[in-house]
């Protein structure tokens, strides 16, 4: 299994969740985990996901997902879970 963090924060509007999921899924990347939340009309979306059986590379992922926060108005990331935990560890 291949771990990666997917991260999306910006102003909420309808249909985040479905444009990001229904990429992910059409990449047949498996979505293991999923946590969003809204503070005072900000959306802010954690999910961890399973890449080792995608059609697309880590960058071409990564550069599918920033295409569509652009055309939604959201900052999307994505991290292999390695690079995610050392940049985190205390």
């Amino acid at each position: 299994m291949e771990k990666s963090v997917i991260t999306v924060v910006g102003k909420d509007t309808v249909g985040i969740i479905a444009k990001v999921c229904t990429y992910l899924s059409e990449q047949n990347v498996n979505i293991l985990d999923i946590s969003q939340t809204i503070v005072d009309e900000f959306f802010n979306m954690m999910m961890i996901v399973d890449i080792s059986n995608g059609k697309k590379s880590s960058g071409e992922l990564a550069d599918g997902l920033d295409a569509i926060g652009k055309e939604i108005g959201v900052d999307i990331k994505i991290q292999h879970e390695d690079i995610f935990n050392s940049m985190h560890r205390i």
